[in-house]
Parts: C-alpha cells; structure tokens; sequence
C-alpha cells in the first residue's frame, strides 16, 4: 500500500488537476452546487451497487468519482470565500474529535450501543433540537426509516427483544388484512406502511441491512428473469404466450443456477 506522504501527495495532485479544469475546461467552469447535486447522487449509487457485488476494483473507481465531487464542492466554496477544503477536512476533524470523547477525553464505555448512545446525545448538546434533524429529507423511503429508528434507539426509544418486534409486526399485518378486507384503500395504505416500518425494525434486530437486503433480491430476480426471458427465446415463446407451469420450469432451472 502506499504511504502516508505517497497518499497526501496524491491528493494534491487532485487539487491541483481540479483548479486546472475549473479555470480551463468549459463544462467544469459552468458547474455550480446546485449543478452537480443529482450527479453526486447517482455517483453515491454506483458506489453502492459495487459494493454489493463486492467488486473492489468497481468500489476504488467509484471512491475515486464521489472524491472528485467532494473536491470540486470545496472549489467551488473557496471561489465565493465561504469554504475551501482545507475548511471542509477541518470541521470533520472536529466534529470527530468532539464525538468520540471516549477516544480523545476521559469518557468510558462498554461497547458499540454506548457510543451510538453517546453521539446522538452529543449531537443534541452542540444545539440540535431533535434527533431526528441528522435524517435527510430526501432520503428514499426505506432507508429513512432505517435511520430514524437507528436515531431515536441511540436515545434509548427501542424495544427490548427481537421478539417484541416480531409481535409488532404480526399485530400491524392482521391489522392490514383487516383493512384489505373491508376494503378501505386509503386505511390499506397507511397499515402497509406500518407493516414497511414494523420489518425495517425487526431487520436492526436481526442485523439486517435493510436496504441492501432488498437490493440484493432485485438483483436475484433480474437474473433469474433474464435467465427465463433467454429460455423463452430459445424455445421461440413469447413469455406472455407462456403458461405458469411453463414458467416455473425455466424459473426453478435458474435458482439452481
């Protein structure tokens, strides 16, 4: 691996290749914030889908892309004079130190909880009214109810038992099949999303990823569809002329696979 002054030197090479395409290139010269916004985040879902097909070589080049945007907000900040990156790697320095007094004070723990416990409860001390405030509005649907009940569990609202939750989630799905059954379709949709959050909670009980645990399944499906979309020409069928039975064949053929 490379060494600390091999690695710093590197990154002033970035800095320095980001000030030349600032002043030089035409479409880095007419980037703003607002401009590479919906870049950024579809770079963070590219790192994403690396890493879970554990493609290191992916997840390097992907690092690489979401490090270029870092770099090119800090350039960006310093030519209005309201940051630069010298600011920027500052105030995470900081916000590290101020968060980790167990490693930087005389603060004692037991283990992980106790250090999620003491971050959520030190953010509200440096003047954050809610817990809650740190989750992106943003944030797709799933993943923000994973860190909402990640935040309000790091100030001790939790349940006590894996088994607790799964009560939970059983109550809100007879709570759901009773709505489908009177057949109220604005009550159907709110107890589903009840049964959504009951099981993204029951995941942190069980260790569980939630997002990636789906996306994981997409992509199981993708390929076992594909896979019956490939049989289907092979055989000159049309899927939709397809029956079930027929179906099935190809898809049991493709988990086996």
């Amino acid at each position: 691996m490379n060494s600390r002054k091999d690695q710093l030197k590197a990154f002033d090479r970035l800095l320095t290749i980001m000030d030349e395409l600032r002043e030089q290139c035409p479409w880095d010269k007419k980037q703003t914030l607002q401009s590479l916004r919906h870049l950024t985040i579809e770079e963070t879902y590219e790192l994403g889908d690396a890493i879970l097909d554990n493609d290191l070589n992916e997840v390097k080049k992907e690092l690489g892309d979401l490090l270029l945007h870092i770099v090119f907000y800090a350039r960006i900040g310093s030519e209005t004079k309201d940051f630069d990156i010298a600011d920027v790697t500052n105030e995470i320095c900081e916000k590290l130190i101020n968060r980790h007094p167990h490693i930087y004070g005389d603060v004692e723990i037991a283990d992980e909880e106790d250090v999620k416990r003491n971050w959520e409860n030190l953010k509200l001390k440096e003047g954050k009214k809610s817990v809650l405030e740190g989750v992106p509005k943003s944030l797709p649907a799933l993943v923000k109810a994973s860190r909402i009940q990640d935040k309000v569990a790091g100030v001790g609202f939790d349940w006590e038992e894996p088994q607790q939750v799964f009560e939970k989630l059983k109550e809100e799905l007879e709570e759901l099949q009773h709505e489908v059954n009177v057949q109220d379709q604005e009550k159907i949709e709110a107890e589903f999303g009840d049964v959504l959050f009951s099981m993204i909670n029951y995941a942190r009980f069980l260790n569980v990823n939630p997002e990636d645990s789906l996306e994981r399944t997409n992509k199981k499906f993708i390929k076992r569809f594909q896979y019956l979309e490939e049989k289907a020409k092979e055989n000159s069928k049309s899927i939709k002329d397809m029956t079930l039975a027929e179906m099935d064949v190809f898809w049991e053929e493709a988990k086996k696979l």
